[in-house]
């Protein structure tokens, strides 16, 4: 494989987990070379290069990862697809849904897989949720509140376009996830915005909730928040699901912790969720449930299995159109709005 880009996403969120993995980077492309970090690459036979050209005609390249800006990821997508080779795009897939299809169809045309890398579907707090959803505790699920809060405050006015605010850049992940578990939703609501300084021209802040039968899932952001909220909180017919904090795979990787210590990614039991059920006898029952640790990299374990194997992808095209059009309806309008699916 190859990778272009070699910046904090290709650093942090790929390499660490490729390499432990039968994968073999043969390029890293990048357009500033950063001769510091690549004396110390783990694979001494990886070619670092400034001709993309070198890279996209070499006929050993199966797969190539986009880890570069969303602006261009359409541009790179498209290159990449046109030389008969796989392609991996970081989050936001594209700059809207017109590109996403393009690419898509491109891709399919070809025979080649292009997926979006929605490496948070294994995310150790939405696995576990996943398994307790699996496992009926709550009963039929009525409402899901999804939070992923920080407490940053900074009143600077923040420039840019809708690609550079919170709501693309963190909002796709947790869109996505529950997309992933839910499916198209029948409506969306929206309240997108810049919190700390009005004057701002990108969001800080969002709150999009998605409704689905008898069903609605709030997933929010907010830089504010100096008291921790719960990560999830889910409740159904035979009770509920309370879980704080985030995967710590991220927080192990920025420390230096790598994929291959015993203890990456493992929560702490403090912060294990806890469910509050009623059981077959109307007994309530209160319980512990141990984090699922995550792993970022079963991502490529499931690309691989659909490039050589022709297996479903991970994360198919019906769900990334879905996370796109969310996404897009989301900025096409400011202020509060809802929109209907198509």
């Amino acid at each position: 494989m190859a990778i272009i880009g070699f910046g904090k996403s290709a650093n942090r969120y790929h390499i660490p987990y490729i390499k432990e993995r039968d994968i073999k980077i043969k390029y890293i492309y990048n357009h500033r070379r950063h001769p510091e970090k690549e004396q110390g690459f783990y694979d001494p036979n990886t070619i670092f290069t400034e001709d993309l050209n070198e890279v996209l005609s070499d006929p050993e390249i199966q797969l190539v990862t986009v880890c570069t800006p969303p602006a261009t990821h359409f541009k790179f997508g498209q290159d990449v697809l046109n030389s008969g080779k796989n392609v991996l795009i970081e989050k936001p897939f594209c700059n809207d849904l017109d590109e996403t299809k393009q690419l898509l169809d491109l891709a399919n045309r070809k025979n080649l897989v292009a997926m979006a890398y929605q490496n948070r579907r294994f995310d150790s707090d939405f696995l576990t949720l996943k398994s307790v959803l699996e496992k009926g505790y709550v009963g039929k699920p009525l409402e899901l509140e999804s939070h992923f809060d920080k407490y940053r405050p900074n009143i600077k006015a923040l420039t840019g376009d809708f690609m550079d605010g919170t709501f693309y850049g963190l909002g796709i992940h947790i869109i996505d996830q529950i997309v992933a578990l839910f499916g198209k939703p029948e409506e969306v609501g929206y309240d997108i915005r810049p919190i700390q300084n009005q004057t701002s021209s990108t969001d800080d802040y969002f709150q999009t909730d998605l409704y689905y039968e008898n069903f609605k899932v709030s997933v929010k952001s907010t830089p504010l928040a100096a008291t921790p909220y719960p990560r999830f909180v889910l409740h159904g017919t035979q009770g509920s699901f309370v879980k704080y904090d985030i995967d710590q795979q991220e927080n192990d990787l920025k420390l230096g912790i790598m994929p291959d210590d015993p203890q990456f990614g493992i929560d702490s039991p403090n912060l294990f969720g806890e469910v509050h059920y009623r059981n077959q006898n109307n007994d309530w029952i209160t319980k512990q449930i141990p984090t699922i640790t995550g792993d970022y990299g079963l991502v490529y374990d499931s690309l691989i299995d659909s490039i050589i194997n022709d297996q479903p992808k991970l994360v198919s095209d019906e769900e990334l159109i879905t996370d796109m059009q969310i996404l897009e309806d989301g900025v096409a309008t400011k202020g509060p709005h809802i929109t209907k699916s198509n």
